[in-house]
Parts: structure tokens; C-alpha cells; sequence
């Protein structure tokens, strides 16, 4: 992908997928309030501002509107922050509202046609669709191992999804034996080009053995079949040069700003 190209992703990506957000799951909704487009989850769903479009002179006012319809609600939220998002000092402004910043990632896009999909899971291990409860039980105890946090939310979410609309995401596990060894999903974006890549984690003694990148492929071949032109993923230090071998190209960086109301 050249500069050019993109350029061009990277600005159909925020029109398409953030200022054109769809509700990530039941009982989600997705509004515009001004220059900010966010999302209202249920209880244990994610609730956070995807786009906006501030100038200098209004931003601490629209942050401060937007602390305050969120704390109303009595939920933390999220400020998805991108490194392209103006105005340029915004990751300052939200930290001085009262925000806290976790660690950056890297917004990486791959045109489906031209990735690598050859990758296959090592000998012993194989992948299989994550359709039912039992499956997202499997799903979510590979996670609590790979990521060591309670995944009790996840799983809720998962299986909402799952039950209400399953037209839009692919979640699939790795199992060694009977042994849930990854575990990773795909939310697709009807309407759009884009298909994102979520929650890819493997098991601490089973790394290295080229898993996460099976699953990427997995995940890239069910996208391609299903007709979807780009993957996008937040990549972390450690899976970015794995999606760089794999034909993925970093566009920007994206940070979560996250707001505790005080209770």
C-alpha cells in the first residue's frame, strides 16, 4: 500500500467505520451529539466516543459535555483517541479532563487480496468456530489465560452477539487436544468495506508457534469469502510485525482514553 493508498484508506476508514459507527452489538446505540459520534452500551457493553471532529476553540467544551452525559448515565467510557485526530494537542486535553491514558496501539489495514492467507495452525492444534456456549466458554478461558484479566464481561458480550446477531461476527478457538489454547473473533461492518480483527491471545506456553498468525489468516480467508476489501486491526508491539509479514500496513496509532466517573 503506498502513501497515496494510504491516505485514501485511512480517510474511508474514519468516515466509513468511525463517523459511520453501527451499534457493536444488542442493545448498543450509536448517536451524534454535535461533533462527537458515540456509543451507548448495555451494562456490561462498551460505551465511549469512536469519532470527532473538534476545533481548538470548542474541544473543552465537547469534552466536557461529554464527561458529563456519560457520568449522568453513571458509566466509564472510553475516548478512542487516533493519532490523526485534531485538535493535535486532544490526548492533553483529555488528560487534564480527568482521563486516563492506556497504552497506545497501532491502527493497521490490509487490503484482504494482497495478504498472506497460506498459514496454517501447528501440528496438533486446530481452529474451530465459536458458535454456541460452550464454544464461547472455551473462548474465554483461552483469553483469562492469554490476557490474565476477568473476561466475565467478554463472554456476556460474546454470547449476546452470538444469540441476537451473527451475521456480523466470526469468533473461532484453538484447541490442542481439548485444550482452549487461543481464541480470537472478527466484527464484520455491513455496509462497508472494513472487517476488524479483536481479541487475538494465545496461551503464554503456546507463543511462538505461529497460532496468532493462524488465526489471522483464518479469520483473512472467511473475510475475503464474505466479500470484505479490507481487515483492520489495533495492533499491539508484539502482534505489529507479525501483521507487517503478513501484508498489513500501520495508517496511525490509536490510544484509550478512559474516564472513571467518581462515585
Amino acid at each position: 500500500m503506498d502513501q497515496t493508498d494510504q491516505v485514501d484508506v485511512l480517510a474511508l476508514f474514519d468516515r466509513e467505520v468511525r463517523e459511520g459507527a453501527r451499534p457493536d452489538g444488542p442493545g448498543a446505540e450509536v448517536e451524534r451529539a454535535g461533533a462527537v459520534v458515540r456509543q451507548k452500551g448495555p451494562a456490561h457493553g462498551w460505551n465511549g466516543v469512536v469519532w470527532s471532529a473538534l476545533e481548538a476553540a470548542d474541544a473543552d467544551v465537547v469534552i466536557a459535555e461529554q464527561i458529563a452525559h456519560f457520568t449522568g448515565l453513571g458509566r466509564e467510557f472510553e475516548w478512542k483517541l487516533y493519532g490523526h485526530d485534531r485538535p493535535a494537542d486532544l490526548g492533553q486535553r483529555l488528560a487534564a479532563a480527568g482521563f486516563v491514558p492506556e497504552p497506545a496501539e497501532t491502527l493497521m489495514v490490509g487490503e484482504v487480496a494482497g495478504l498472506a492467507l497460506d498459514a496454517e495452525p501447528p501440528e496438533g492444534v486446530r481452529i474451530v468456530p465459536v458458535t454456541d456456549r460452550a464454544g464461547v466458554d472455551l473462548m474465554a478461558e483461552a483469553q483469562a489465560k492469554a490476557f490474565g484479566t476477568d473476561v466475565s464481561r467478554f463472554r456476556r458480550y460474546l454470547l449476546d452477539r452470538l444469540t441476537a446477531d451473527p451475521g456480523t461476527v466470526v469468533a473461532v478457538v484453538a484447541l490442542a487436544g481439548g485444550e482452549p489454547v487461543s481464541a480470537a473473533r472478527m466484527e464484520l461492518v455491513p455496509g462497508t468495506p472494513f472487517a476488524g480483527l479483536w481479541g487475538g491471545g494465545t496461551v503464554p506456553r503456546w507463543r511462538g508457534r505461529g497460532i496468532y498468525r493462524a488465526l489471522v489468516a483464518h479469520r483473512a480467508r472467511v473475510a475475503a469469502d464474505r466479500g470484505y476489501r479490507y481487515l483492520q486491526v489495533d495492533a499491539s508491539s508484539q502482534s505489529r510485525p507479525i501483521l507487517e509479514r503478513l501484508g498489513f500496513t500501520p495508517l496511525t496509532t490509536t490510544t484509550p482514553y478512559v474516564y472513571v466517573p467518581v462515585r
